[in-house]
Parts: C-alpha cells; sequence; structure tokens
C-alpha cells in the first residue's frame, strides 16, 4: 500500500451534468493499494474463506426491480456477468450500449469471457466479473475498505493541490494516453488495435505510476468505490471528507440504486467514453459483475 497524505483537491469535472460543479475537497491522510486488486490476491481470499461471488451465483426473481419481475423467464435465472462483445459493424448510434454488453452465462471472476476462458496466464491482471458487494466482502477480509469517491479522485489527481485540476492523471495531453493507460485505441466498439500494448485488461504496473506512486488510475478496469451515486451530490457536499450520499438515485433507474465506479477501462475511447479522466463519474448496480470493473482498497 501506498501513504496519501491528506490535503485539498478539486474535485469533478464540467464534461457530464453528473460530474459537475467542480468544487473544493479536503480529506485525511490514507493508505492506498498501489494497483488494483489481482486475480491472484481475489483467489487468495476464495480459498481462505469459500466465498462464492454473486456472478457465480443463481439470480433470484426477487433480486431484480419489481417492474423487470414479470419479464424474467425461469431458463434465464443462471449464474453470469456481463461481458463485452464487440458487434461485427460499428453502430449507428454510440448511446445503444447493449449493442456491445452481453450477459454471458458461466462468466465470472475465473473464465471472464465465459466458461471457456481462464485467467491461467492472468494472475497479475485486474480480477473482473465481481460485484461491489464482493468487493466489500474482499475489503472486509483484507482488514481495509474501499475508498469514498473523494479520497479515489484525490489519490488519482496526485497531489496537485487546490489550485490545479490536471484533465487527465498525466496532465492535459490527451495524446499520451498511449503511453500512460491501458485504454480503447481505434474504432470503438469494433475494433482495438492495441497500440497501448494492450487488447482486454493489462498486467497491473504495466503503465507508469502517478505522483503518489499509484498504478492504473486511468485506465484498465473501472474501480468500485464505497459512495452511492446520485447525479446532484456534488452540488451540496461537504468540503471535509466527503462521505457520498446516504442513498443511492439513478434517474433513469429510480428504483435500482447504483455505486459509483471511478477510473476508466481498456474500453474507454475519446470517441466514446473519457472515463479514464479523473473527474469522470460512471455507476453500477452493487450487485452487477462485468468484466471492465474491479477495484482497490484503501486503510485509515
Amino acid at each position: 500500500m501506498v501513504w496519501i497524505p491528506g490535503g485539498e483537491a478539486l474535485m469533478g469535472d464540467n464534461v457530464r451534468r453528473e460530474e459537475s460543479p467542480v468544487h473544493e475537497i479536503a480529506v485525511d491522510g490514507f493508505w492506498m493499494d498501489e494497483h488494483e486488486v489481482t486475480n491472484a490476491q481475489f483467489e487468495e481470499f476464495v480459498k481462505a474463506t469459500g466465498y462464492v461471488t454473486t456472478s457465480e451465483r443463481v439470480p433470484k426473481v426477487e433480486d431484480f426491480p419489481e417492474r423487470l419481475r414479470p419479464m424474467i423467464k425461469p431458463d434465464q435465472l443462471k449464474p453470469g456477468a456481463v461481458v463485452f462483445t464487440p458487434p461485427a459493424v460499428a453502430p449507428p448510434n454510440l448511446d445503444n450500449f447493449l449493442e456491445w454488453w452481453r450477459y454471458i452465462h458461466g462468466a465470472d471472476w475465473r473464465h471472464p469471457e465465459g466458461p471457456s476462458s481462464s485467467i491461467k496466464e492472468r494472475m497479475n491482471h485486474p480480477v473482473v466479473c465481481v460485484s461491489w458487494k464482493d468487493a466489500e466482502a474482499y475489503a472486509k477480509w483484507a482488514g481495509k475498505r474501499l475508498p469514498t469517491e473523494a479520497e479515489w479522485e484525490y489519490a488519482a489527481r496526485g497531489g496537485v493541490g487546490p489550485t490545479k485540476r490536471n484533465t487527465f492523471t498525466w496532465g492535459e495531453n490527451g495524446e499520451q494516453r498511449v503511453k500512460m493507460a491501458n485504454t480503447w485505441t481505434g474504432s470503438f466498439p469494433v475494433e482495438d488495435r492495441a497500440v497501448d500494448g494492450f487488447k482486454g485488461t493489462a498486467p497491473v504496473k504495466s503503465f507508469p505510476p502517478n505522483e503518489f506512486g499509484l498504478y492504473d488510475m486511468a485506465g484498465n478496469v473501472w474501480e468500485f468505490v464505497a459512495d452511492w451515486f446520485h447525479p446532484d451530490y456534488f452540488r451540496n457536499s461537504p468540503k471535509l471528507n466527503p462521505p457520498g450520499p446516504s442513498v443511492g438515485y439513478d434517474p433513469n433507474e429510480p428504483d435500482l440504486p447504483k455505486k459509483v465506479i471511478k477510473g476508466g477501462s481498456f474500453l474507454c475511447s475519446p470517441l466514446y467514453c473519457t472515463g479514464y479522466r479523473p473527474g469522470s463519474r460512471m455507476f453500477n448496480d452493487p450487485d452487477s459483475s462485468a468484466d471492465h470493473t474491479g477495484f482497490r482498497c484503501v486503510k485509515n
């Protein structure tokens, strides 16, 4: 773990509504994992505890929002995770993410792309196909916790202080991302040319660390944080150690509260999703698992 000294910073961005307004925060010092939790580390947790992840459990109808339950058929209730599946041709509308996401039966942290895939040669890659609840369980076992969104973004910015706000973890030049982060290089979502050296996840510590000595605070995999998501939270959050809202709210799915994810992933592209900005924030159901999402932990 790396010591992150407390301090002040500017948080947020003005790219999307839920990322604004840019505002001052201050956090106390904390320890943070220098990289995402790896498959090897997560395997140690599973072997020690016998833990079964969300994507390995048979889902129940009552696990879904009430409005969706009448549409669910019994033969659809099988363990699995959401997996990126590139279409043959680029869709005319990049807003329709269902063009490249599929729920794959048998996909889980041991088999990130489906039952025929394996992590045997990827033990030093970030663990994926884990849910927020899985991440929280690992953190408790390790004697740690998930970072708050404010802690995560403060750490990602590398201690630039309250008067400066770099667009990216490495500065202002977006073209440097191929040397600094594992992101999508090519025509999204059809072809990743892997100009940065990787298709899919990369081994941890494959790219330079930020000023705090943290790796992969941009790209590789999205990372769960402790906070619930609310699009208006930044408008009234406290300055000192903001804890996140008390309840989650997604206006597109009001009955399905979400958790914040940060940092972007190997799927992020300037053509579609600049999630590799420290100020970017996305969100996911705490019971959902996907092959582009992992986590890291912190400790007081």
